[in-house]
């Protein structure tokens, strides 16, 4: 069965022991900050902050491992990436009801003060309090098309935010229309506390046209619950525990930023359309969410890491269907370096499928394709390939004029973010196309040897061949290649 709701996830976290009540008073200047970083670097429990000074208990940590994640898909480690890639391909579509939960309390005009919100301040040359696990709902203006994702905004006063789109995702996208289409305002709506598969959905790449409702539904295995937002025709998760519904203003902006971001650099401050808040809904003792990001590993790295591995690896399978396995590292802040498996049919394959995963929305800086006796999630082997499986002058591209990763903070901040262009590495670490090679644990020749040889091309590799006993002291297997 589904989650039905953030409670019920927390009751999950709770039961597995990956939940802890904090009932001393913190502070949400910092303080809470550097417990999530504590809790994230060891793989630690989740945090209820319920003494924080608001009427508001603050959740934070619910994705910072990968045990968690486990828990939010209701899967195994052995068949979660599986679980993940079937539950892609079966898109439910969503259902309208009239009564939700998330309309229990329903605050406008003068009601709505987002000073009474526990958003905390996360770094501490932050420009201010973030809500960082927000979840923007907008729709394409010109199809209707209803889009999800993640993005920062930052509390300026007690109905007025501001935030960060970038122009290569859907709502900058559709922010962007609007403009072209001569609208002055844009209506969205940011939620809070959802049912996981809902959080999960926001990273997965798909195309444009996609509903990503259908995506979470496919993810739940059920129909996601939506309800119509009190001041637009927006439609919400019915269960979530808050939901701040606001209009962009396009003509009046405001400063926003600085903001510790996800490559563990401060993001500098600019000015920004402002978020004007029209209403605030939410449960009955409704709990608030707040998402650690900076210098990985954070939960803002934990949460993208699956859903972008699922989503990259289907879109890259179906033009490269040799590949295996795709592993995309916190250390490059889960996009700007990634590792391919693949065993390619002909000469040059691994090069093409390198650019293929250049001109991709992740927009990566490194890519590195290794053969698939590689662990992709292990640096150590991929270091190891890329030592002694590659030649530079022949396995090493970059491309130039490409563009910029979001947020990169080696390109020139004085540019505009849709102008940003950057450069990008590819490594084929594979070995050459027809080259045979033996790795070690492999026999050959008789029982009795001690390691055994196969010349193709001109080139030989030796591997260390099974010897009776060895596999009893469960020793890792070695490889080498002959001088």
């Amino acid at each position: 069965m589904p989650f039905q709701d953030f409670r019920d996830f927390l009751t999950a976290l709770r039961e597995a022991g990956e939940l802890v009540d904090v009932e001393r008073p913190v502070e949400l200047n910092l303080e809470v900050a550097k417990a999530l970083r504590k809790s994230a670097s060891i793989g630690g429990p989740a945090f209820v902050f319920k003494n924080n000074g608001t009427g508001y208990p603050l959740v934070g940590g619910v994705y910072n491992s990968r045990a968690k994640a486990l828990i939010a898909f209701q899967a195994t480690e052995e068949d979660v990436f599986e679980q993940i890639l079937q539950r892609l391909s079966n898109r439910i579509p969503p259902v309208m009801v009239e009564d939700a939960p998330v309309h229990e309390n329903i605050l406008e005009g003068e009601a709505i003060d987002l000073t009474t919100i526990p958003v905390p301040t996360y770094s501490p040359n932050d420009g201010g309090p973030y809500i960082t696990a927000g979840i923007v709902v907008s729709q394409d203006p010109e199809t209707g098309i209803p889009d999800m994702g993640h993005y920062r905004f930052q509390i300026i006063d007690k109905n007025t935010m501001s935030f960060l789109a970038q122009p290569n995702h859907r709502f900058g996208k559709n922010l962007a229309k609007a403009v072209n289409l001569g609208q002055k305002t844009f209506r969205a709506a940011l939620v809070i506390g959802v049912d996981p598969m809902i959080a999960y959905t926001c990273p997965i790449q798909v195309p444009d046209d996609t509903n990503d409702f259908e995506i979470a539904g496919g993810l739940r295995g059920a129909a996601v619950e939506l309800v119509t937002c009190r001041t637009s025709d927006l439609a919400v998760p019915a269960r979530a525990e808050m939901v701040i519904e606001f209009e962009v203003e396009f003509d009046t902006e405001v400063f926003e930023g600085p903001l510790g971001e996800y490559t563990g650099y401060y993001t500098p401050g600019s000015m920004k359309p402002i978020a004007r808040v029209t209403a605030i809904t939410h449960r009955n003792d409704a709990y608030f969410q707040g998402l650690l990001t900076g210098v990985p590993p954070t939960e803002n790295h934990t949460l993208k890491q699956l859903p972008f591995e699922a989503s990259f690896f289907q879109m890259m399978r179906s033009q490269f269907p040799t590949i295996e396995k795709v592993a995309v590292p916190s250390s490059g802040g889960v996009s700007f370096y990634i590792v391919i498996a693949m065993r390619p049919r002909y000469s040059g394959e691994a090069r093409a499928a390198i650019l293929a995963a250049m001109g991709t929305n992740l927009r990566p800086k490194t890519v590195i394709i290794v053969d698939p006796d590689i662990d992709v999630n292990d640096s150590d082997q991929v270091e190891w390939a890329t030592a002694f499986r590659t030649q530079p002058a022949r396995d090493v591209i970059v491309v130039d004029q490409l563009p910029a990763g979001p947020l990169d903070p080696s390109v020139s901040d004085d540019i505009p973010l849709d102008q940003r262009m950057g450069s990008a590495l590819g490594i084929d670490a594979t070995y050459p196309y027809g080259t045979d090679v033996r790795i070690a644990g492999e026999t050959v020749g008789s029982d009795d040897a001690c390691g055994a040889s196969v010349a193709e091309h001109g080139h030989e590799y030796v591997m260390v061949a099974d010897v009776p006993g060895w596999r009893d002291y469960d020793f890792p297997e070695l490889r080498n290649r002959a001088p």
